[in-house]
């Protein structure tokens, strides 16, 4: 793999999101209303950034999975990885580019809701390794979604039933005991919970498992969905 080519295909990437405001809002717009609703909302009995684990897997099931679903479907469709395949980008170089990129992208939106939560220390670590574990899974979903569909529409009608799922799953289980059963059986629901887990000293071995069984699904169908379609 070329180095050269990675570095230039996420400089392209960047250059890009500036551009396209839809991806753009994705990484900006639940970092900044966890700050808003940190400061604004301040209820008896309400914990202490209540909202910043609730809001922050929101984000990982949001952000990078309908980025990625939307750069690799809108690129498929403009013949863009067409062009980049025939200039000898390999198809693994052209994925960890954006896959770079989003990955910057998104972890810098959870430096936002690290500094809102107020982590320190060992919490802060678990809280952005978490995160990053998330956003990979997130991640290699919406790229299965972006080399299954054959352009950016397809890709939407797709990506939105799928975000709204792990999105909301986690939040609507904090107040439903039979949708948090559900829940803790999706990688989101799980995220969710060793999220409100911090600074605790076992990880569950259900948590484990659960994870596990959903990124090796989540791997399949990427490469199934590469290997019926291709990023042509």
């Amino acid at each position: 793999m070329d180095r050269k080519k990675i570095s230039a295909i996420l400089k392209k990437q960047l250059k890009d999101t500036i551009k396209n405001k839809t991806v753009l809002i994705q990484f900006i717009m639940l970092p900044f209303l966890v700050v808003i609703m940190d400061h604004a909302i301040k209820m008896e009995g309400l914990p202490e950034h209540f909202f910043v684990p609730l809001i922050a897997t929101m984000y990982i099931g949001m952000a990078p999975l309908t980025s990625m679903a939307a750069i690799v479907a809108e690129e498929k469709e403009k013949n863009t990885l067409r062009v980049l395949l025939m200039a000898n980008v390999k198809p693994a170089e052209y994925l960890i580019g954006i896959g770079s990129y989003i990955v910057a992208a998104c972890m810098l939106g959870a430096g936002v809701f690290a500094l809102t939560g107020e982590y320190r220390g060992r919490e802060l670590l678990e809280f952005l390794c978490i995160m990053l574990m998330g956003i990979l899974i997130s991640m290699l979903i919406g790229a299965a979604i972006g080399v299954w569909s054959r352009n950016e529409m397809a890709a939407t009608s797709i990506t939105v039933p799928v975000m709204m799922v792990f999105s909301f799953l986690p939040m609507i289980a904090t107040f439903n005991d039979t949708v948090r059963k559900i829940s803790q059986l999706t990688w989101a629901g799980q995220i969710n919970l060793l999220m409100n887990e911090l600074g605790r000293e076992s990880l569950k071995v259900e948590t484990g498992w659960v994870l596990l069984l959903n990124g090796a699904i989540v791997l399949f169908l990427f490469w199934t969905a590469y290997k019926r379609c291709g990023l042509e």
